[in-house]
């Protein structure tokens, strides 16, 4: 027989990795649901034409894509935005604005895999749809700091900038769209000296491209001061003035707001989705040089899937990186505090019983597995102590007759007889005040 493993780029996640993972998927959703943020379930297919509108040449050339048996051409979703840009394009266009719209699940990108990057990974997406204000880009910036604390990550860090900057520049000195985005995406991958000589070639003046490398080294913690060298920088292209101002307004309500984020202002950041118009932005952790999240303004999107022109901000945040990055900090998210039990019959005949017992408590929401192997006792509790099951709770005919069961305490290794009734009672009250302890 062949030794069947994962494809390539894709994984399995057992035990703690799987049960941090949906714990990090319960905090995402929690965060919608603080911030009021609407979850939408949408399909994993999408048709390639949506999903490849402006989201930049490197995602369209990493898309999963093939056709269908209707010869269609379809792709797994390399990202949440399109989708979610489609059902307000399509579904809510008479809904009342703003959207706050939030999606999670799994993403599909064809990446060299390595540690931190997969074919398959997962993402929490939250989009505000039907606001230009700086306010709606503040409050994704505040949604982003509240979901990495209350993770549990520590010395999080932001990068933010502005796609209006350069833009401003390049439509100034007459550089095409397909340039422009050529330029952005080389700057995204640091590949900067290639991003000079692509706007040399296409004909910027030398006093672009003398600004766009001042920009290039603009930057620092320093919020105020950093946008007042930009201005400086660009003061003669009025587009990328106001950009440097939007990112100034959005930076002073955070400031104002008292909320302490820790950032970093960068003129030359840049991120490779086409599709942003606005303030963009990543977080960090340290000692991991990949961004467990990062978004960006976008305006024009919605506009382009056939809606109402609807200008938006969204956030996507790697669940699995943020799993890595907690790793990499060493900490452990904190379980639920919840009682575990194991029933063991003593016998066949108590099988019965003691799936009745099961019942009852699971109804209680205490978690509860049943021995189903048929081991003897000193079996069946050997494998409950490796299991780290909190009691054993042992079900005999005689104690049946007298509606009572053997309890055994599987830390303190004791054990009491007690009526099925007070089983509840005693292990909730005795199992929440230990863990209170």
């Amino acid at each position: 027989m062949p030794e069947f493993k994962t494809v390539r780029g894709m994984r399995d996640f057992l035990n703690d990795d799987a049960r941090t993972m949906r714990q990090i998927e319960e905090t995402a959703r929690r965060v919608s649901q603080l911030y009021r943020y609407n979850e939408v379930i949408t399909p994993v297919v999408e048709p390639y034409e949506l999903l490849a509108a402006k989201t930049g040449e490197e995602v369209r050339s990493r898309m999963f894509t093939f056709n269908d048996l209707g010869d269609r051409r379809v792709a797994l979703r390399p990202e949440f935005t399109a989708s979610l840009a489609r059902v307000v394009a399509t579904k809510l266009r008479s809904e009342p604005r703003p959207f706050r719209l939030f999606a999670v699940g799994s993403i599909y990108r064809y990446d060299e895999p390595q540690r931190g990057r997969y074919r398959e990974f997962w993402q929490s997406d939250y989009e505000l749809m039907g606001s230009n204000r700086p306010e709606a880009d503040a409050e994704i910036l505040m949604l982003t700091d509240s979901l990495m604390k209350q993770a549990g990550l520590r010395k999080y860090a932001f990068k933010i900038g502005h796609v209006g900057i350069m833009r401003g520049i390049f439509n100034q000195e007459k550089l095409n769209e397909k340039t422009q985005d050529e330029v952005m995406q080389l700057m995204d991958k640091k590949l900067y000296e290639d991003a000079f000589k692509t706007v040399e070639k296409a004909g910027a003046s030398e006093k672009c491209q003398r600004i766009l490398r001042q920009l290039l080294a603009t930057g620092g913690k320093d919020a105020s001061k950093v946008i007042g060298e930009i201005r400086k920088h660009v003061e003669d292209y009025s587009s990328a003035v106001e950009a440097a101002d939007n990112l100034d307004d959005i930076l002073t309500l955070l400031c104002d707001s008292g909320i302490g984020i820790d950032l970093t202002v960068e003129a030359g950041f840049e991120r490779g989705l086409e599709y942003y118009t606005g303030m963009i932005f990543e977080v960090y952790v340290p000692d991991l040089d990949i961004a467990l999240g990062g978004g960006g303004r976008y305006n024009r999107l919605i506009e382009l899937f056939g809606g109402d022109p609807t200008p938006a901000v969204g956030v996507a945040h790697g669940l699995d990186r943020m799993m890595l990055g907690l790793q990499e900090q060493k900490i452990m998210p904190k379980q639920p505090a919840t009682p575990s039990v194991t029933i063991i019959p003593i016998g066949d005949s108590m099988t019965s019983q003691a799936l009745r017992i099961s019942r009852i408590l699971r109804d209680a929401n205490i978690a509860v597995e049943t021995e189903v192997l048929g081991r003897r006792i000193a079996k069946a509790l050997e494998d409950a102590d490796r299991r780290k099951t909190c009691y054993a709770i042992l079900v005999g005919e005689k104690e049946i007759k007298q509606e009572s069961v053997i309890i055994r305490d599987m830390k303190k290794r004791e054990q009491n007889t007690i009526r099925i009734d007070d089983i509840i009672s005693m292990i909730t009250k005795t199992e929440y005040n230990s863990l209170e302890a």
